[in-house]
């Protein structure tokens, strides 16, 4: 384990030693990982989400490289996983690699990124090719699902083959019995060429009723999806269950209220939230994410 008292990237130099002349000890971690199981009848769950910088996209408000320091994203997410009722991360291959490194994955659910191809801002973006995990590779390094991302545009044809990819990831999950998380979004591009999800209740309907129906089976398939308005008629649209996504919140005191009234909607199975919780305005993540486990606690009982 690192040393936490040294100044910057000095606390994590052994990582890369380990990358440089051992690689292999990153599958022997996976290896004798201890896991846990998925949820039981009435559980939430609280999952961190870690998956952000592979896709480009390092803000966090009004600090355009947050996510930069990966030394300060390691410090963050220990703390993170370390606090009383978080149950896992989602991330991509690195980061999760890091952190079996670290042993902070002991007992704790790992999601793998599987698409982020779709760089933020790029021409490109709607073309969310699977640049991460696979099923195979997920399967080997004993996760427990992959998440995707689907990206909606009508108007884009990049978004055909990114439903294709998709479909094909659900059904090669599904046949290891591995989760399937789908974060869907109906989306547009501004005259000016900006791509942005239409977070209206009936456009979150509409990437849902895709979504759902993607691959050879949905029973291994689980939602990501925003807290709109109107959550009822949205949460109505599945029977799949769901989990909610943090985003990157102006006001955290309004998300905390947005999603305590989403949890308590049948069908809510918990929070999948990273920078909300990771960097708080007020950089106590202990903090931040103790009431988001508080919230799932209280929906819980």
């Amino acid at each position: 384990m690192s040393d936490l008292t040294l100044p910057g990237t000095a606390r994590y130099e052994w990582l890369t030693r380990i990358r440089a002349t051992r690689p292999e000890e990153i599958a022997e971690a996976a290896a004798r990982r201890r896991r846990r199981g998925l949820p039981a009848a009435d559980e939430r769950l609280v999952i961190i989400a870690a998956d952000h910088p592979a896709r480009g996209a390092l803000s966090v408000r009004d600090r355009p490289l947050a996510m930069g320091s990966r030394p300060d994203l390691l410090d963050r997410l220990r703390t993170a996983l370390a606090r009383p009722g978080v149950d896992g991360v989602l991330a991509s291959p690195d980061v999760l690699e890091d952190l079996l490194l670290l042993g902070a994955l002991e007992g704790k659910l790992a999601f793998g990124s599987m698409n982020r191809g779709g760089l933020q801002g790029s021409v490109f973006e709607l073309d969310d090719r699977f640049t991460g995990f696979d099923a195979d590779a997920i399967d080997t390094m004993r996760l427990d699902g992959g998440k995707m991302l689907c990206r909606i545009d009508p108007g884009d044809h990049a978004t055909a083959a990114t439903l294709e990819s998709c479909a094909h990831a659900v059904t090669g999950l599904a046949r290891r019995r591995l989760l399937a998380m789908v974060e869907p979004f109906w989306a547009t591009r501004s005259e000016s060429g900006v791509l942005r999800n239409d977070l209206s209740p009936d456009a979150v309907i509409r990437s849902i009723s895709v979504a759902q129906a993607l691959g050879a089976t949905s029973a291994y398939t689980w939602l990501k999806i925003p807290v709109v308005a109107e959550m009822e008629r949205v949460m109505a649209a599945t029977t799949l269950p769901a989990l909610l996504l943090g985003g990157d919140p102006a006001d955290l005191g309004a998300a905390f209220a947005d999603w305590r009234r989403a949890l308590a909607l049948p069908g809510v199975r918990g929070l999948v939230v990273g920078r909300a919780l990771l960097y708080p305005s007020d950089d106590d993540v202990a903090t931040a994410v103790d009431g988001a486990a508080a919230l799932v606690r209280e929906a819980h009982a």
